[in-house]
């Protein structure tokens, strides 16, 4: 079975002399996206891998010439896994600037953007598209919302990496989420300057895992696994940039009674994080189901967000006694709040909330309203 993904057709985003970028985790499917559109497209294109070491020296190379006459006689040059091309941004700026009406792809994890490689040269040359995990919009296409309902257990604990997602034995979706764990997603981490060690950071991201939802405190962490401060807030930072975990930090205009100083973390895809724990059971043998549900919500409401266009900045709230909502967006001018909950209690909004923030919506999202909320 194939997922049709969000961005199935390249054509509506590629523009002349405009680098199409494409980011997102290891293993969620940019290098099959790329390939299947370039199986079906009409332009003469050229495909060609960061892994290559001669495309290293010539697109590494600032060689006007050399560059030019790599990319001669094509309509659309694609490199694949660009990220491991050093100065990548700077040859992807000579191809755009020097070859009239040739367009571009490159794809890249993590270190593509964490570089700072094509941010600078590629600045008003390039359209950026992000590539997550399946999201259940893409699952909307293949299912209706009641198979989709019904399957929801198995989207909270092994999550929505494709390969993941199109196997059904169970101990093959586990092999494959310790694989993506171990093999990809530390990969680009590792191989950075001055990270030398797995085990740090994975005791980092068990820690986090079991924390999701709450608030973090950097100094705890850095107790706990006995490292510095400025190290811990180093390997998150490198953890958000690999898309990872995210940084959800706190709301506030009120600064005497809410907390704003501390992030709640989430992880890109819950199979990840189950991984992280090696917790692969089924919920009624679990005692982490909220936390699961919290994660799913965020992310999946992220992906939405971000396939659909829609413009917000996100915050969680909490006030110093303790009063809390999981989710604000602040976009179209206003506030909307959000409370996920996993059993069926209903809730109003704190008092705080309202007499701080009168003309703002609140919503509880739950097993019974989740679905139109992140499709």
């Amino acid at each position: 079975m194939k997922i049709p993904r969000i961005y199935q057709d390249l054509n509506k985003h590629l523009k002349p002399n405009k680098a199409l970028i494409i980011y997102g985790p290891r293993q969620v499917g940019k290098t099959t996206l790329l390939q299947d559109f370039l199986a079906a497209t009409n332009f003469k294109y050229k495909l060609d891998s960061g892994d290559n070491i001669q495309t290293q020296h010539i697109l590494g190379s600032q060689d006007f010439n050399l560059i030019c006459e790599y990319a001669q006689g094509y309509e659309l040059v694609a490199i694949d896994e660009a990220q491991r091309i050093k100065n990548i941004g700077l040859g992807l700026k000579i191809i755009v600037d020097q070859m009239p009406g040739i367009k571009v792809i490159a794809t890249g994890s993590s270190s593509f953007e964490l570089s700072g490689q094509v941010g600078e040269p590629l600045t008003g040359r390039k359209i950026t598209l992000t590539l997550y995990p399946i999201s259940q919009i893409e699952l909307s296409s293949l299912y209706n919302s009641y198979e989709i309902k019904n399957k929801l257990e198995e989207w909270l604990i092994f999550g929505g990496y494709p390969e993941v997602v199109t196997t059904a034995n169970k101990t093959e979706k586990i092999k494959l989420l310790e694989e993506i764990v171990q093999a990809y997603l530390l990969k680009d981490i590792l191989n950075l300057e001055k990270v030398k060690s797995a085990k740090i950071l994975l005791d980092l991201l068990r820690l986090l895992a079991f924390q999701v939802g709450s608030e973090v405190s950097l100094n705890e962490l850095a107790r706990q696994i006995g490292i510095d401060y400025k190290t811990v807030a180093r390997y998150l930072d490198l953890f958000e940039k690999s898309f990872v975990i995210y940084n959800l930090r706190g709301f506030s205009r009120n600064l005497r009674k809410e907390i704003t100083k501390k992030s709640k973390y989430f992880f890109y895809d819950n199979g990840v994080r189950n991984a992280v724990i090696s917790n692969f059971n089924n919920l009624e043998l679990r005692n982490d189901a909220g936390i699961l549900w919290e994660n799913f919500l965020f992310i999946e409401r992220l992906k939405k967000r971000t396939y659909q266009g829609i413009h917000a900045n996100n915050y969680f709230w909490r006030t110093w006694d303790q009063k809390e909502i999981d989710l604000v967006e602040e976009r179209e001018g206003k506030l909307f709040a959000y409370e996920f909950k996993w059993g069926k209690k209903s809730l109003k909004p704190p008092k705080e909330w309202g007499e701080t923030y009168p003309d703002s919506e609140f919503a509880i999202i739950s097993p019974e309203n989740y679905l139109e909320f992140i499709t």
